[in-house]
């Protein structure tokens, strides 16, 4: 299948809010990130995935990384999540951490290890992922760039 990424814009939003519910992930807050957002489009426009970044001075949060159901296995979660590292580096941040309680077997391919909670930045624990969006059993996880 081709498929392209690029960067999210305002009117992405909507399709990756609903990829997000589908996949049981929160969507709030993502407009004030979606510059650094990453979407994957079919040749026919079809949006089939999205990862997001959220950057702080120290560190930066992946979140939203998602693929639709029949993609899955496909790659696509992984260049998204390579597409959006790449994309942290070229900001400066040097590292990057993440919540999930579904994927955690998914990122040490790309170079995430879990953490320990009390290893994460202020920038990262203060953030609205981090706060009240995941529950507090997502593994936390961590990778330097």
């Amino acid at each position: 299948m081709r498929y392209s990424i690029r960067r999210a814009g305002p009117a992405d939003a909507p399709s990756v809010k609903a990829l997000l519910a589908a996949h049981r992930l929160p969507s709030d807050g993502i407009r004030p990130h979606l510059d650094t957002f990453l979407v994957a489009h079919a040749a026919n426009g079809d949006l089939l995935g999205s990862a997001g970044l959220e950057l702080y001075p120290d560190s930066a949060l992946l979140r939203s990384v998602a693929v639709q159901e029949p993609h899955h296995g496909a790659g696509i979660g992984g260049q998204l999540t390579e597409a959006a590292l790449h994309l942290a580096r070229h900001r400066g941040i040097l590292e990057v951490y993440l919540l999930t309680e579904t994927a955690a077997d998914f990122f040490p391919r790309h170079g995430f290890a879990p953490v320990g909670r009390s290893t994460v930045p202020a920038s990262i624990r203060q953030t609205e992922a981090f706060t009240t969006l995941c529950s507090t059993q997502a593994v936390v996880m961590h990778c330097a760039l």
